[in-house]
């Protein structure tokens, strides 16, 4: 007997649900891309580049913006330090080659940076909406820091009413979620009565305990957390709920 293949939901933006649709396809489940957040740039005006010991990213969002700003090539020969492999990727892409990234969580990032202190500010291509405050952690290890809010992640307003049937009527099994705002989002956007059953079915599958919080506050009831906050530790999780969910 053929099995069908169990259904994800992909909820990352654009630029990284590709990434993680291929890994969960080739784990033998069938990814559903509708991303939650897409990038927007601000267009601000870069400060001097020369005026920086090195550059820090909190994501691959934040290297992406840097990388399309006209002035961003500036930055380039600057040392960066990334908070994990997966921005380490998009820095290299970006034409960085002094990279040192921490282990995926921004506590990682800033004991990374203190332990190899820069010779003089940092440059911080940050997003609009941050969940944590990089600026005054590195602040607190007397390590400046100059932030600049390249891009802003844009929240969708609704479902695509395909995609919310899809969800309603039991079609999609699991969903992934790599950031807190994005189940913050999909959760207001399952918070009807329509989607209570929903909310007791999905499984949703979350890159860390603080991502899943939203979810649980909302009353959806099956929740994985990955072993570690990376992509890879993601597809172990995947490949766990794949298996737990074939019947024979």
């Amino acid at each position: 007997m053929t099995l069908t293949p169990r259904r994800v939901l992909v909820t990352r933006p654009r630029a990284d649900a590709g990434r993680t649709a291929a890994g969960l396809a080739a784990i033998g489940l069938e990814p559903v891309i509708a991303p939650l957040l897409e990038a927007q740039m601000t267009g601000i005006a870069l400060p001097p580049a020369q005026d920086y010991a090195a550059v820090a990213a909190t994501s691959a969002n934040g290297v992406r913006a840097l990388a399309e700003h006209k002035d961003g090539d500036g930055f380039t020969h600057l040392p960066l330090f990334a908070v994990g492999e997966h921005t380490a990727n998009a820095a290299r892409a970006a034409g960085f080659s002094r990279i040192l990234f921490a282990q995926g969580t921004l506590a990682h990032l800033v004991e990374l940076i203190a332990a190899n202190r820069p010779s003089g500010p940092i440059f911080y291509p940050a997003a609009q909406h941050q969940s944590g405050d990089l600026t005054g952690l590195l602040a607190q290890r007397e390590i400046a820091v100059t932030p600049r809010i390249l891009y802003a992640m844009r929240a969708v307003e609704a479902l695509p009413p395909d995609l919310a049937d899809r969800l309603a009527a039991g079609e999609i099994e699991g969903a992934v979620f790599f950031s807190r705002r994005t189940a913050t989002i999909f959760a207001g956007l399952l918070a009807g009565e329509r989607f209570a059953a929903t909310r007791r079915a999905l499984s949703c599958l979350c890159l860390a305990e603080n991502v899943a919080e939203p979810l649980v506050d909302s009353h959806f009831l099956r929740i994985g957390l990955a072993d570690a906050p990376s992509h890879a530790a993601m597809l172990v999780l995947a490949l766990a709920f794949a298996r737990d969910q074939i019947s024979p």
